[in-house]
């Protein structure tokens, strides 16, 4: 049995004719009936009573008919679950923690046909699988540009200071980075991210100051508590890191005029389809290329 003969069997019956049905399938008559008569063959049953004025299905005709729709039919729901899945593309995409909402939301208006894979890896390691094709494309913080791929801005969002909340400076609606001079400065090791490291340096010193060296943040949730419940320090945040780790001793004030951009690096030339469709979401979507400068989600940029 082929499937062309069901074909052919479901286009008669429907059509009641084999003219008809040879129309209908754009196939010259004898062919139909060539066909069926095969199929008749095959299953050891007569399907048609043929007549010079008419045909009709006979009883095992009729009983046939069902089946062989339902054949076809579970033959086109498999051509297009195939197809579908011949459409869907995968997009590896590098990760470090706290991308916050403007990732989330651009993932969300993505095509549905994109697959995502997010990996989180240390910033060489998330370049280097760019480079060597482990990766389509890869978020990054602060770098503008990287030895052999091109770093695409997407969108830039305050940096904010973690203080105790008894802290005078706690009072304010933001912080200017001159008034944490007195505090000593939780971060991790400038090897952990160096990028951040001269960032915050360069920053300090154009504020007047060097930072006064605090114990080595090692986790956030550790620094935090210190924070909150030792000698007066500070550690800085991405904005938004307040809601995803609350703390009732911390306060977090953006820090005035210091911001950090994030950018996509991809390979260069032509990027991919995936990547393309993700560009494409930034790219319409002009609220998911700025940060409003709201301490609402995040995670600590000193080690990442």
């Amino acid at each position: 049995m082929e499937f062309r003969q069901l074909v052919y069997f479901v286009a008669v019956a429907e059509e009641r004719g084999f003219g008809r049905a040879a129309e209908r399938l754009h196939i010259v008559q004898p062919a139909v009936s060539q066909q069926i008569s095969r199929l008749e063959r095959e299953l050891g049953v007569r399907l048609f009573d043929r007549s010079p004025r008419r045909v009709r299905l006979t009883e095992a005709g009729e009983r046939l008919l069902p089946e062989a729709r339902s054949v076809l039919a579970a033959i086109d729901r498999t051509r297009r679950a195939a197809a579908d899945l011949a459409a869907t593309e995968e997009l590896r995409l590098g990760t470090s923690q706290g991308l916050g909402e403007q990732l989330e939301q651009g993932l969300e208006r993505l095509d549905p046909r994109v697959r995502v894979r997010l990996l989180s890896m240390p910033l060489a390691a998330r370049l280097d699988a760019v480079r060597s094709g482990e990766l389509d494309a890869a978020f990054v913080r602060i770098i503008t540009t990287a030895t052999d791929l091109e770093v695409i801005p997407l969108w830039d969002e305050p940096l904010t200071a973690a203080i105790p909340a008894t802290h005078p400076l706690a009072a304010g609606r933001e912080v200017c980075l001159g008034q944490l001079a007195a505090l000593p400065l939780r971060s991790a090791p400038r090897s952990a991210n160096p990028p951040f490291h001269e960032l915050l340096v360069r920053a300090c010193a154009a504020a007047g100051f060097e930072p006064l060296p605090g114990p080595p943040l090692t986790s956030l949730q550790d620094a935090l508590a210190e924070i909150g419940t030792g000698a007066p320090s500070w550690t800085v945040l991405y904005a938004g890191a307040a809601d995803r780790t609350p703390v009732r001793r911390v306060a977090f004030r953006p820090i005035t005029g210091l911001r950090a951009q994030t950018g996509l690096a991809v390979p260069t030339g032509p990027p991919s389809a995936p990547v393309r469709s993700l560009l494409d979401v930034f790219r319409r979507e002009p609220s998911l290329s700025a940060g409003d400068g709201r301490p609402d989600r995040g995670a600590p940029i000193a080690g990442r």
